[in-house]
């Protein structure tokens, strides 16, 4: 025994089920999305550590956060802290 509202058929018999399903199916893509985005933009991940050793050096002048007033990251001071004594 299925669940009403789980197949095409009930599904036609309540309509007002329909919204919720849209709504629910893309939250669930835009948090998979959102997840997704973080663990490839974010410089505080890394995927294969011998390769590069210190990712955030890598997004000294680049933009990784969603959303920025700051249209060109190479005229402002880096965000990133600077280990090296170079």
């Amino acid at each position: 025994m299925v669940m009403q509202g789980m197949t095409p058929s009930t599904l036609k018999k309540h309509p007002a089920l329909i919204p919720l399903y849209v709504c629910v199916g893309l939250g669930v893509v835009g948090s998979i999305y959102y997840t997704l985005r973080l663990a490839t933009r974010n410089p505080d991940v890394t995927w294969n550590r011998s390769k590069n050793p210190e990712p955030w050096q890598e997004y000294a002048n680049k933009q990784y956060k969603f959303y920025s007033p700051i249209r060109d990251y190479s005229k402002t001071q880096s965000p990133a802290p600077n280990y090296r004594e170079d």
